[in-house]
């Protein structure tokens, strides 16, 4: 029985080492910490980024976090050395869930929650998708456990355009049982319209990302529209046809709630 003044460590962080940091490119670095955590692929932690903030991170493995560099904390976060210190709350959320022949599509910093997911070897095929080759990361790993195909923007590597020419052009969605996806939201919605289209929506699981103050289904700053779904405790991994009426694509909210285009 828990006594009254007894220090109380549910949901508090757990305090970790940052062990080692790799760049895996110019804005993104990959954060190897001291401490391995019982995840479920795709499953997100919450990083306390002492005297800065906290922000949601999904796990690369059971021992890191891939950090993109767009604020305060992930500045901080990619400047990070051996023995600096961090907080991590979670894991949280469900993860993906995959079945059958499964194909998963990522769209660049997108490709970290998939990471894990490849490494077990439960992804037959992979299309990762970036602006030029400088921006592909994780390209050894996911050659090595998965059929991979490459899209960049500028035709620097692979497919010249959008993973969803590749889709289009190499894809036979149908002949998947499940299909994984995480990346920009315009490039999710491109996904799911054709998963839509075919009919096959609910074998779509997306990871989505917005901005998120608890972590744990309280605050609502996360929901999305029409359901209010919460992306950190009904999420962040969403089967497709639960998002087909959803605001994915169309607009997120900022920190005070207001909508703001995707």
């Amino acid at each position: 029985m828990r006594l009254w003044g007894a220090p109380m460590r549910d949901g508090m962080p757990r305090i970790v080492m940052v062990r080692d940091v790799v760049h895996e490119s110019g804005s993104v670095a990959t954060l190897y910490f001291d401490h391995h955590f019982q995840i479920r692929p795709g499953q997100f932690c919450m990083v306390w980024v002492p005297g800065i903030d906290e922000v949601p991170m999904a796990f690369s493995s059971p021992a890191s976090i891939t950090v993109q560099r767009v604020g305060e904390a992930t500045r901080a976060l990619t400047s990070m050395a051996h023995p600096d210190q961090i907080g991590i709350r979670g894991p949280f959320g469900n993860g993906f869930s995959p079945q059958g022949r499964v194909l998963a599509i990522a769209g660049g910093f997108g490709v970290a929650p998939l990471l894990p997911l490849a490494k077990e070897g439960s992804v037959d095929t992979f299309i990762l998708g970036a602006r030029t080759l400088d921006d592909l990361i994780f390209t050894s790993p996911l050659d090595e456990h998965t059929d991979l195909l490459i899209a960049t923007d500028d035709g620097s590597a692979g497919h010249h355009g959008f993973v969803t020419g590749v889709l289009d052009e190499q894809i036979d969605l149908c002949a998947f049982d499940t299909i994984c996806v995480c990346g920009p939201e315009l490039m999710m919605k491109a996904v799911l319209d054709r998963l839509d289209a075919l009919e096959i929506a609910d074998r779509g699981q997306f990871s989505l990302h917005r901005y998120m103050k608890c972590g744990i289904g309280v605050c609502g700053s996360c929901s999305i529209d029409p359901e209010g779904l919460r992306v950190c405790a009904d999420g962040p991994v969403f089967p497709g046809n639960r998002l087909v009426d959803s605001e994915l694509g169309r607009y997120a909210r900022d920190a005070s709630g207001q909508k703001k285009r995707t």
